[in-house]
């Protein structure tokens, strides 16, 4: 018994995220150049809800389906609204990007996989001497959401739309489809929105 608790122990961080998540292309040093100036050119702010009525229906609907992740109501409302607020800025469908933070961090804005990514997205702190920003907190939720949503939008543009293909470049399993059905059937399972 005593070997399992120190094995749980020892586990528990690779649990919290258990995605490591490289967000660069393998040995294509072109390619990650590309993704630099295009992160540096797109991060910053704006609202993103057309009106109050999609707002609150869509805040509401969501906001039921974190409940098991996140307790807090208003600490729900606040993740969605900056999740909705980056994914369309980058273009993403902020269902999906709900889907990619649940496999990446199970919504722990704190999470670090063992390979160093950080946040609910999972993003490689490189990335912020990279593209000039060293002082950037990945941890901060708007931050991090910032970084992922940018470098998802990149790969799925590099990918022309092919989202399988997309989630392995983001995950750095490129040519492998595992990690791209995780986040799908997190989608299909809890995060889907039909459109209207």
């Amino acid at each position: 018994m005593r070997n399992f608790i120190i094995a749980s122990i020892l586990l528990w961080p690779l649990a919290l995220a258990p995605m490591a998540t490289a967000n660069t292309p393998p040995g294509n040093s072109a390619e990650q150049a590309e993704l630099r100036d295009f992160l540096k050119k797109t991060i910053s702010s704006a609202d993103s809800f057309d009106d109050r009525f999609h707002a609150e229906v869509w805040l509401v609907d969501m906001s039921g389906r974190l409940a098991r992740f996140i307790k807090k109501p208003k600490q729900r409302l606040k993740l969605l609204r900056a999740i909705h607020r980056e994914a369309t800025k980058a273009e993403l469908k902020p269902d999906l990007v709900l889907a990619l933070i649940e496999v990446e961090s199970r919504f722990n804005e704190f999470a670090i996989s063992s390979a160093g990514a950080q946040g609910l997205m999972q993003v490689m702190p490189f990335w912020k001497n990279e593209i000039g920003r060293p002082e950037d907190n990945l941890t901060n939720i708007d931050t991090n959401l910032s970084y992922g949503c940018r470098i998802l939008q990149f790969y799925l543009k590099k990918e022309q739309g092919n989202w399988m293909n997309a989630l392995a470049r983001y995950n750095g399993s490129y040519g492998k489809y595992w990690y791209p059905e995780r986040v799908m059937n997190a989608w299909r399972k809890r995060w889907f929105v039909r459109e209207t």
